[in-house]
């Protein structure tokens, strides 16, 4: 790590790597925490201390190339993601099996492990649900639809006053904006793949 970018031979070339250099850490820091990764967990992944990364996600430490090559390896981009024009932003969110955000479930029983890209970018949300048995609930009606996909187990739902019983492989697609209730109904926990689409 260099505590500053090299010296220029003249002010106009500072003028063009100053607002590169300065994207850098932003855009470690981003990908970080769409990955759901904590400081220690990319500091395991890149070999590069949690005290260096966090120095320069706040942009108080330039990396070196070596460094940065170890840390684009672990955040799975390119070098040239890290020092291209400071607009340049992923299109799409890529989230690692492995590195999967919890999402907060408000819902004793239940545990949410994210696939959705970040909320500012994306209006649908996913999560891997893993729900106790016997676990459920009951959600006030709101705009937009939810897909359901029973990976493992048996979830039972009422939709306005009609009836179905999920289990491996199936699905259900239903709008929100009516009465629902879900639960459990397998003799051990249900993993299943849930969608929400809030409406626009």
């Amino acid at each position: 790590m260099s505590a500053a970018p090299p010296e220029t031979r003249g002010s106009g070339d500072a003028a063009a790597w100053e607002p590169i250099v300065g994207a850098i850490g932003p855009k470690v820091r981003d990908l970080r925490q769409q990955l759901g990764l904590s400081l220690q967990q990319l500091a395991q992944r890149s070999a590069v201390s949690a005290a260096a990364i966090h120095k320069v996600e706040r942009g108080d430490m330039v990396p070196t190339i070596t460094t940065l090559l170890k840390l684009a390896g672990a955040l799975e981009r390119p070098i040239g993601y890290f020092v291209e024009g400071s607009d340049v932003a992923p299109v799409a969110a890529h989230v690692p099996a492995g590195a999967r955000p919890a999402v907060r479930a408000e819902i004793e029983g239940v545990r949410l492990d994210g696939i959705s890209g970040p909320p500012e970018r994306f209006r649908a949300a996913g999560a891997v649900a893993t729900i106790a048995a016997g676990a459920g609930g009951t959600a006030r009606p709101r705009p937009g639809e939810e897909l359901v996909l029973v990976l493992e187990g048996a979830l039972d739902f009422e939709v306005a006053g009609e009836r179905y019983t999920l289990r491996d492989g199936d699905s259900l697609h239903y709008p929100t904006d009516r009465p629902h209730s879900w639960s459990s109904s397998g003799p051990g926990p249900t993993r299943a793949i849930w969608m929400s689409l809030p409406d626009a």
